[in-house]
């Protein structure tokens, strides 16, 4: 009787330790990992390390010095011997690992062995990059990092670069203009695509940089950001009337690139390799990021004079694409779906668009819209992107790599508020001024509207 007394006092507390583990786990799992998953993991890796390299295939045979020198002093046998190990690294969501490959191994061995490493470790999943030649690093996340997501504070926001989301592996997803000049998002109607539009914006907003945005949806979606816009038209014919300014704006920053170099005045602009980066600071213009909500509305047409309108703004957008980057004017392109369908000039510009970013869609033609032209196995990803989850996304680019991603939540009166803080950062373009919306002046004492917004996009 004193040993069944002795063992619920002893397994009460186990088993409450250990349903609050597991509580933990499911709940809250920034906190079970470093207090539970982290010692775990790390006792597994260090424990099997040699076991586990062996049954996924990464282990070599010993050098003949290696093989000498256990001959001579032990009688062991001579066994493969795994790819050196680095010292492990903690982190906030799970572990780092640098491997120095054998002679004859490659990072695609390693890669190929991702799945199996993660079961053996008891982590959510592990991620292979190459360090340099002959050093990979695995990266192992503890938890799912995309079911709640929270940006790395280190995420430093720099010049055109604006953290927008976190990757899979627990990296920030940074769009980079300077590098990936246009983009194409696509996402159905509750997606996330509107949260992913407000972090680009409150991320741009704090920089000195021109925004100006085309939204036909009667401006409903780049309104409440109208303090910090540079320009906005709200239907295809303002849309019609923006344009060719925005055209007329790269041609004149052209013949200042020609006029600083010497180039001289009758070179076409297809043949100008330099951009307004070499010019000096103090006659640098400022870069400009043209935003398009819903980019199936300017494709749109229902009378004869409404199709001449589309081919000229359709002609007016492939021409920012292909030429505006060297002119420091860059494209977000956001819609439901983007195909040959909507009509002449559809897949031209898509094909200008180098960056691809899919939220969940209605049908897979949408996602091979986006990423069967650069990343045809990111197709399917993209189909299993769950209701559930807005906000998650397939981004890549022409270079064939891709990831999944997702934004946190940012509130449509937080995004807001940032445009109207940044306000003072609107710069002075003397051709966007007629086009610059009207922002009405709040009173603190005025009463609060009779219809609240109800963020449905969010």
């Amino acid at each position: 009787m004193s040993d069944l007394v002795t063992l619920l006092e002893v397994g009460g507390p186990v088993a409450a330790l250990g349903g609050g583990a597991a509580y933990a786990r499911a709940k809250h799992p920034r906190v079970y990992w470093p207090t539970v998953g982290l010692p775990i993991s790390t006792a597994r890796l260090l424990g099997t390390y040699g076991s586990v390299m062996e049954a996924c295939g990464l282990t070599v045979a010993p050098s003949r010095l290696r093989v000498l020198a256990v001959k001579a002093t032990t009688r062991r046998e001579v066994r493969p011997v795994p790819p050196r190990r680095g010292i492990i690294r903690p982190t906030a969501t799970g572990l780092r690992l640098r491997l120095r490959l054998a002679p004859g191994q490659e990072p695609a061995d390693v890669a190929a062995s991702a799945e199996r490493l993660r079961h053996a470790w008891g982590v959510h999943a592990v991620y292979v990059t190459t360090v340099k030649p002959g050093v990979v690093e695995l990266r192992l996340v503890g938890f799912d990092v995309l079911r709640n997501v929270r940006m790395p504070r280190k995420a430093a926001v720099e010049f055109l670069k604006v953290p927008v989301a976190l990757r899979e592996d627990a990296t920030p997803f940074v769009r980079d203009y300077r590098t990936i000049p246009h983009q194409l998002t696509l996402g159905a109607t509750l997606s996330g695509k509107s949260m992913y539009l407000r972090h680009l914006i409150t991320g741009l907003a704090r920089q000195p940089v021109a925004l100006v945005g085309i939204d036909c949806k009667r401006g409903v979606e780049l309104a409440p950001f109208a303090s910090r816009l540079s320009a906005l038209a709200t239907d295809p014919e303002q849309a019609a009337e923006l344009l060719p300014v925005l055209v007329k704006e790269m041609e004149n920053r052209y013949d200042l690139i020609k006029a600083r170099q010497g180039i001289a005045p009758d070179t076409p602009d297809e043949e100008i390799t330099s951009d307004i980066w070499g010019l000096p600071e103090s006659e640098r213009p400022v870069p400009i990021v043209l935003f398009v909500d819903e980019v199936a509305e300017l494709f749109l047409v229902a009378t004869k004079k409404d199709e001449e309108r589309r081919d000229e703004m359709v002609t007016q957008l492939i021409r920012l694409a292909q030429l505006g980057r060297a002119a420091g004017i860059y494209l977000e392109v956001c819609g439901q779906r983007f195909g040959a369908e909507l009509g002449k000039g559809a897949t031209m510009l898509r094909a200008q668009l180098t960056g691809r970013v899919c939220h969940r869609v209605n049908d897979e033609a949408s996602a091979k819209m986006a990423l069967g032209d650069i990343a045809p196995e990111a197709v399917l990803a993209a189909c299993a992107i769950a209701p559930e989850l807005p906000g998650l996304a397939v981004a890549g680019d022409t270079s064939g790599g891709w990831s999944r991603i997702r934004t946190p939540y940012l509130s449509l009166g937080d995004a807001a508020g940032i445009c109207r803080e940044s306000a003072h950062l609107v710069p002075d373009l003397p051709a966007l001024k007629p086009f610059q919306p009207y922002v009405p002046v709040l009173s603190v004492e005025s009463p609060a509207p009779a219809v609240q917004p109800h963020p449905l996009t969010d």
